[in-house]
């Protein structure tokens, strides 16, 4: 398992590159270039900006989080070709700084929805909080101007300019089926794995969250048997899955210890975290402790070490704590205890593993 960490980039993230290097086992960074449009080519001069800044930290830049997937491919409009072709070029330019996983979603409109982002806990902390109740009544025009409302932080998925059509975004997904999301999404593997395979870069699709419908919007990423489907509309490695039990883990149905050990070979990219579910649908995100949430998160991790997995992992959202002032869900100091649980289970299971094959090889 080789862990990073995501940074929003210099002078857009309250974490710095020297704090993430401190953090036991850290190696990397997940970043993006997210003052970039959705659909244009990213410009080769701010890759290599981001590349030479995390080199000089000593961190690679070997997971993308996200290339973005423009509405209009989503839809299947005519004009998806040239966006798709845009998408193209920026693989084949990450590729030549040594990129190998690309992270992304085909959610429409939304990457993530949540109905409060600084829900107190018990403890005193805050976490991102998703009340089922509220999502039917919610005024979408000023809820995006809520997630908005500090400008010093982008929040990824709930970009202004974007926003900005919410109207005309909703009004092109008017009577678009699941199925017709299926058909566009293929066409957009059809496109884009040959080329990720040439450039020996995993496409890892990253899982709907929450994953069922919202705001009647179809959704295609919610659990093992529609992950089952996607991965075989291309079965390569390059057509791979970002697991992130946080997302799945929204819905206590899933398996995700069951997903681990049918995809395993199909995970280049996991994020993990930990999420209690409430009897009546609504969610909250906590400490990664399995003990605090709804998630097998010790259950997750010893499936992964059974599988030797040696993809990336990241600490996915944490909660607000000590009374940091940051990004809502990526503060540094509760990913990072998240990181030391994440190395405790690993390096516990791991020791097991390796007692487990001497005694094996002892009786030969």
């Amino acid at each position: 398992m080789k862990m990073v960490f995501r940074w929003f980039g210099e002078g857009n993230d309250t974490v710095t590159l020297k704090q993430i290097k401190q953090i036991p086992g850290v190696e990397g960074i997940v970043w993006a270039l997210h003052d970039v449009p959705v659909g244009e080519e990213w410009p080769m001069d701010r890759i290599l900006q981001v590349k030479e800044e995390a080199d000089q930290a000593g961190l690679h830049i070997k997971v993308v989080e996200s290339v973005n997937i423009h509405e209009d491919i989503k839809l299947g409009l005519p004009s998806r070709d040239q966006y798709i072709a845009n998408y193209i070029k920026t693989i084949e330019k990450l590729a030549k700084v040594g990129v190998k996983v690309i992270c992304y979603n085909f959610m429409p409109v939304f990457d993530w929805v949540r109905t409060d982002l600084h829900k107190e806990l018990e403890d005193g902390s805050t976490a991102l909080f998703y009340e089922k109740d509220k999502i039917a009544g919610l005024d979408l025009q000023e809820h995006v101007q809520r997630i908005n409302a500090d400008p010093s932080f982008s929040m990824p998925g709930w970009e202004p300019e974007r926003l900005a059509r919410l109207t005309e975004l909703f009004e092109a997904y008017e009577g678009v089926t699941e199925e017709q999301l299926w058909a566009n999404v293929k066409y957009f593997l059809d496109e884009i794995i040959p080329v990720a395979a040439a450039n020996d870069i995993r496409m890892a699709i990253h899982p709907d969250d929450p994953p069922w419908s919202v705001f009647g919007l179809p959704r295609l990423m919610t659990g093992q048997a529609n992950i089952r489907r996607f991965l075989a509309l291309h079965d390569s490695p390059y057509n791979g899955l970002t697991l992130c039990s946080g997302s799945l883990g929204a819905n206590p149905a899933n398996d995700i210890v069951a997903m681990v050990h049918e995809f395993a070979e199909r995970i280049p990219f996991a994020h993990l975290r930990n999420v209690r579910v409430y009897e009546n649908g609504d969610f909250i995100e906590t400490s990664h402790r399995t003990q605090d949430g709804t998630v097998d998160m010790a259950g997750i991790v010893e499936a992964l070490s059974q599988h030797q997995y040696e993809g990336f992992c990241r600490p996915d959202h944490g909660r607000h704590i000590w009374d940091e002032h940051c990004r809502p869900g990526y503060g540094l100091y509760d990913r990072a205890l998240g990181i030391m649980y994440l190395w405790g289970l690993w390096d516990m299971h791991q020791k097991q593993h390796a007692a487990a094959t001497k005694g094996a090889d002892a009786s030969l």
